[in-house]
């Protein structure tokens, strides 16, 4: 098809179907540069006959030319929006105002800008807020109610797979193949493991699969689940190994994602019933309402990773969740005290105490979001710890406390507040590192 301005053959006058010809706009004179000076006027010579001069035509108007060296009108007057916006050069600026006190038409033009300008609203972050989730549903369910809500100890977790989810679901292939070093803490000294975040993925859900079984779901392992005790390590070296690599990375999305959710949706149905049962780790086991703590943690953790391979801000969870997984950590810390003790790693009691008895204590005051307070013993995990039988305070902020059990830090970089027997905070700060693991 002949564009608007091209021969057709109806342009010649008379033709059949002939068209008025529109000419194409055409620039202003002053966009072309400054104007020429006019030429000078004849002087006109006295008349010979009576002596007297003929009369002068009306003079033109000159045009002076621009000063040396400023631009052209043109140019300046594509300046006027950068201008209007504060984001041209000082040399630019000064050359634009310069312009408006001489041009009328740019100097109404810079002013529509300028009032423009003010109606804009400042940027807004595209990042939704990390609470929205939850003040939705916090919403909704103040004007309905679930008819089978999630039981409180599994909202920390529930939260945390769906912010991860959402990080995922913005990741390419390409981000998926992304090196991720994973850090724990062993004995004495942090370890770590190089791993994609396609590993990370599998790693998760690898160790959630133990509380899947636990509630009868299908284990993601399938026939190449290990025999013998349920060892995170082992099961997450087996999905490692078992991992198609000609698979592409994102394929471990859709099975987390429909593994968390069954999770949720399977303690819902079964309700506070099963909120004591045993999850088998290894050589401890830990009851379902702490497991899912415990999984929510660690989910939190690694999403952090994954965000930190990808250059992806990631926010921390929510207060109310924060302080349940900082109080599932305080809780475990007795038992793995003991732990160390036996492998010779931290020092004796200092006294036997009975079950229940009050002994020495240790005050862990976690500051900020999700803090609080708890009292530790230090010479028996049966044992109660009182403020009365105080004899060392740590005090941490929960973000620090959080990293040190997730063996992100070790506990020589700690910066932690100490008061009282150093043995006794000592052996609390490594007891913190030797909860994370693979």
């Amino acid at each position: 098809m002949n564009g608007p301005d091209e021969w057709d053959g109806r342009e010649l006058p008379g033709s059949p179907g002939e068209r008025p010809r529109i000419p194409s706009p055409r620039s202003a004179a002053e966009d072309r540069g400054p104007l020429p000076d006019a030429p000078p006027l004849p002087v006109a010579e006295p008349d010979g006959l009576n002596g007297t001069e003929p009369p002068v035509a009306p003079v033109a108007p000159v045009i002076l030319p621009a000063p040396a060296g400023a631009p052209p009108h043109r140019i300046l007057k594509s300046l006027l929006g950068a201008w209007a916006l504060a984001a041209c050069s000082a040399e630019e600026t000064a050359a634009v105002e310069a312009h408006l006190t001489d041009c009328a038409s740019c100097a109404d033009e810079a002013l529509r800008l300028r009032e423009a300008v003010g109606l804009l609203h400042p940027a807004d972050s595209l990042d939704l807020d990390p609470l929205l989730r939850s003040r939705v549903l916090e919403g909704c369910l103040g004007r309905r109610p679930a008819r089978i809500p999630v039981p409180e100890w599994a909202t920390p977790y529930d939260a945390e797979t769906a912010k991860l989810d959402a990080l995922l679901r913005d990741m390419g292939a390409a981000e998926w193949r992304a090196p991720v070093r994973l850090r724990w803490f062993e004995g004495e000294r942090p370890v770590g493991r190089e791993t994609t975040v396609a590993g990370v993925m599998g790693h998760l859900m690898a160790v959630d699969g133990l509380v899947a079984t636990a509630l009868g779901l299908t284990d993601p392992l399938g026939t190449a689940a290990p025999p013998g005790a349920p060892d995170p390590l082992i099961r997450t070296e087996t999905f490692w190994r078992a991992a198609d690599e000609k698979q592409s990375p994102l394929a471990t999305h859709a099975p987390w994602r429909d593994q968390s959710s069954a999770l949720i949706r399977q303690v819902s149905f079964a309700g506070t019933k099963v909120a004591e049962l045993a999850v088998p780790y290894g050589d401890f086991r830990l009851p379902l309402r702490d497991s899912f703590l415990d999984r929510a943690f660690e989910c939190w953790v690694h999403a952090g990773d994954i965000a930190e391979a990808v250059d992806y801000p990631y926010e921390p969870p929510a207060a109310a969740h924060l302080h349940q997984l900082v109080d599932l950590a305080a809780r475990l810390l007795p038992s793995a005290l003991a732990d160390r003790r036996r492998a010779g790693l931290a020092a004796p009691p200092q006294r036997l105490v009975e079950a229940g008895a009050p002994g020495r204590t240790l005050h862990l005051e976690v500051e900020g979001n999700g803090g609080g307070h708890w009292y530790i013993p230090l010479d028996s995990p049966a044992a109660l710890g009182t403020p009365e039988h105080t004899v060392a305070q740590i005090a941490l902020d929960s973000a620090e406390f959080c990293q040190l059990a997730a063996g992100h830090i070790s506990p020589e970089e700690v910066a932690a507040g100490q008061h009282g027997e150093r043995d006794a905070i000592r052996d609390v700060l490594f007891a913190t590192a030797s909860l994370s693991r693979l």
